[in-house]
């Protein structure tokens, strides 16, 4: 599938966001700038202390820049109200965190469902979309009415990318989300974000592993909260394919 160069989904401008500790000024961001078009996979890299998670946590609605501009699906985020950025949370972005944070009392398709219930939509249609989440992330249908901790960690992840993808967003954020995973099962989560992108989700994930990265279409490295190189990744590894080549080796 041809990605989308149309509109931008994510366009910041001299972006900046400090902390203050004590009588210290921490300068996390340094004046930012960066476009993310739609349909792109791109992988935000750097050292501990970069900015990486701070800059994910603004283009999330999480917090507000402390300047700079921030459009998101071409809307100025950067001057919404609280009670906007929280509406605009549930209505254009997904979240996949390395901890999962799942409910554990809930059953898989019921941690799915809850974002729908914010949104207003409950009853079969819940059910429903919250069923096709759960098999566009790959999970097996036959263990939806599992808790996590009946779940292995890579099924927990999938549960997560289906919470993420139920509302129809505009943006997946993942932050590490093969960070708790062994080798399997952090391929077999990035060939599902590889087949959502090819389908047509923008997707930003932040991870540490340069294996990771590489099956991404774009690489951006954070330090010192500025961005010190974006580079256009031609030829993404498939982590498909990497998984088939594990599978042969395994057998062999």
């Amino acid at each position: 599938m041809t990605k989308d160069s149309g509109r931008s989904v994510i366009r910041v401008e001299k972006l900046t966001k400090d902390y203050i500790m004590g009588t210290n000024t921490v300068h996390a961001l340094r004046g930012i700038d960066l476009t993310v078009e739609r349909g792109e996979l791109v992988a935000i890299m750097g050292p501990s202390g970069s900015g990486k998670s701070t800059f994910l946590s603004l283009l999330g609605c999480l917090d507000r820049p402390t300047s700079g501009r921030y459009w998101l699906d071409g809307i100025d985020v950067s001057r919404l109200s609280a009670g906007q950025l929280a509406v605009v949370r549930n209505r254009k972005i997904g979240f996949v965190f390395q901890q999962f944070h799942l409910l554990p009392w809930a059953t898989a398709l019921e941690n799915v469902t809850l974002p729908l219930l914010y949104a207003g939509v409950v009853g079969s249609s819940a059910r429903r979309r919250a069923l096709q989440a759960l098999e566009a992330a790959q999970f097996p249908l036959d263990r939806v009415q599992h808790r996590p901790s009946e779940l292995s960690g890579g099924e927990q992840q999938r549960v997560a990318i289906a919470r993420a993808l139920v509302t129809g967003p505009t943006l997946i954020l993942a932050d590490e989300p093969t960070g708790n995973l062994d080798t399997r099962s952090s391929l077999e989560v990035m060939a599902i974000l590889q087949e959502l992108n090819d389908n047509g989700h923008t997707i930003i994930l932040v991870t540490h592993e340069p294996d990771i990265a590489t099956y991404c279409d774009r690489i951006v490295h954070f330090q010192d909260g500025s961005v010190v190189d974006d580079v256009l990744n031609e030829t993404p590894a498939q982590a498909a394919d990497t998984l088939t080549t594990l599978t042969t080796e395994v057998l062999t």
